[in-house]
């Protein structure tokens, strides 16, 4: 059995952290952008299916997958998959499960850091865009302030010192690490089950603030049609042609994945750590819809809608996509708004905060994998598990041009092998270990009854929703991507990385395996799970 034990304090801290990890970055940034490429309000189309037919099964799959897998004494995707697998093939191929998460956080924890700068600068007086210049020179300004603050004109140009600016991104850096890493060593309960109790309902203030300050934005004189009523139409009045785009559809299921951490790793590893009896149907559904709130309701609402009112419909032809959005769009809309210093800390700090809930669930299960294949202590696998991802943060960082380096992890860590683990689990949930025997395990200690339609669901419709993705990345997507490996060393150094970080988790697996097997545990699901 695990020589570190852990266990969450109570059934809302674990609901919360769930939800922690889910609500981030993705909610405020990623789906305004997503919804508004898309379609608009045609966009929820594809969303709510996706959600429906991917998310919430397959949360409830990874649920109850993990909370069986904790009662065999195992706590990391590789081993858990491995018991209901019932093979080595199930066991190496949940090593996704800790790269992903892992992957993930080599660049999260950069942006996190950005979202912290950002926050400290607007509480020191802002990023020095001046109100009165015409609005194309503040999005040069903001453009130039976003590219030199991460690095993105030159590799290892972060590390500059001599101008001041980059010394403020390496501080929120550095204060950023430290909290991740004090957070995780004190533990579930007491680190980020704590933390997340208090910081959930922090960010739902200071989101409802900040919604609050948009929603009441008066028009502009110049421009009458720059008001609210007509920045929420811009989000949400329906494109009906975008139905018949396949890309929408693959955007929708992209941002559902991304948005709720399904795939990731994390649920499974989280689930874990429940007893028996802790119902796992109505927490599930309970995290998927507080991350909802904060998407649909918050995200939805806000982002796109100052930024229309301030910038109209010139607000498409700005650079940068997601990043373009909260880095570059948002302060030139902070600039014209009454308050806007505060409101540009409030917004920073509280995008600071939902990140921040979110890498911590990307540490955490590699470092019950690093403790359970190789039998270290907490404080040695803490050790390493920072020096790890301390490795990957610098090499991020130090590549930083075009952020080219974060944007290949991103693709294939982040996008892709997300994909490939949810399909994995999906087939092991219910075609291996058999949807009748996986729906009972999630009814133990349930409230309410997963309705015998999602049954069929996560056996056929899922499965055949992911291998459809996958088609299409394959044919639409990969030749795009090799052909950009081919064209840049520097993507495809990164490339070679992600399988350096791969082959550790193999071999890390291997050990694991041996270990189990000499302690006599059951690596391989022939046994029934202990209460």
């Amino acid at each position: 059995m695990s020589e570190n034990k852990q266990q969450w304090g109570s059934r809302l801290g674990v609901i919360l952290a769930v939800a922690g990890s889910a609500v981030g970055l993705g909610n405020f940034l990623r789906f305004p952008g997503q919804a508004a490429a898309n379609g608009g309000g045609a966009f929820m189309i594809p969303y709510f299916t996706a959600l429906l037919l991917l998310g919430i099964p397959l949360g409830w799959a990874e649920w109850a997958m993990g909370r069986y897998g904790g009662r065999k004494g195992f706590h990391s995707a590789p081993a858990i998959l491995g018991v209901m697998g019932k093979g080595k093939i199930a066991r190496y191929l949940g090593v996704l499960g800790v790269l992903i998460p892992l992957g993930v956080y080599f660049y999260y924890v950069l942006i996190e850091s950005w979202c912290l700068g950002y926050a400290l600068k607007y509480l020191t007086g802002g990023i020095g865009i001046a109100d009165g210049q015409p609005i194309s020179d503040q999005i040069a300004s903001s453009s130039a302030h976003f590219a030199t603050y991460t690095g993105s004109k030159g590799d290892g140009s972060v590390f500059d010192l001599s101008g001041g600016l980059m010394s403020t991104l390496l501080v929120a850096f550095v204060l950023t690490v430290i909290a991740n890493v004090w957070l995780l060593f004190r533990g579930l309960s007491g680190g980020i089950e704590t933390f997340c109790k208090w910081a959930m309902p922090a960010m739902a203030v200071f989101a409802l603030i900040v919604l609050v300050r948009v929603l009441t934005l008066p028009a502009d004189a110049t421009n009458p049609d720059q008001n609210v009523v007509n920045g929420l139409a811009y989000m949400w009045n329906p494109q009906w042609d975008k139905l018949g785009d396949p890309g929408a559809w693959m955007a929708a299921a992209g941002q559902i994945f991304f948005s709720l951490s399904v795939g990731f790793g994390v649920i499974i590893n989280y689930a874990s750590y429940m007893r028996k009896k802790d119902d796992v149907v109505l927490s599930g559904l309970t995290a998927s819809a507080t991350n909802e709130y904060f998407e649909v309701a918050m995200g939805g609402l806000i982002t796109l809608t100052a930024a229309f009112v301030f910038l109209g419909l010139s607000l498409t032809t700005l650079p940068g996509g997601t990043f373009g959005l909260g880095f570059q769009t948002l302060p030139v809309v902070f600039a014209h708004m009454p308050l806007g210093n505060a409101i540009g800390a409030i917004w920073f700090f509280m995008l600071f905060l939902a990140a921040i809930t979110s890498s911590l669930s990307m540490l955490q299960p590699t470092l019950a994998f690093i403790e359970e294949a190789t039998g270290m202590k907490r404080r040695a696998a803490v050790a390493l598990v920072v020096g790890i991802s301390l490795i990957g943060n610098a090499y991020v960082m130090w590549f930083s041009k075009d952020l080219t380096v974060l944007g290949t992890i991103d693709d294939w860590v982040g996008t892709f092998f997300i994909v490939v683990l949810a399909l994995v689990q999906c087939i092991v949930f219910g075609w291996v270990f058999g949807i009748d025997r996986g729906i009972e395990e999630a009814h133990h200690g349930a409230q309410m009854r997963i309705p015998k339609v999602f049954q069929f669901i996560i056996k056929y419709v899922s499965p055949a929703f992911l291998l459809w993705m996958l088609f299409n990345f394959v044919r639409d997507v990969l030749p795009k991507w090799i052909e950009n490996l081919g064209a840049n060393p520097t993507a495809r150094n990164a490339v070679f990385f992600i399988l350096l970080v791969i082959l550790f988790l193999v071999v890390m697996t291997a050990i694991g395996e041996k270990r189990w097997r000499a302690q006599g545990r059951d690596v391989d699901g022939q046994l029934p799970a202990q209460d």
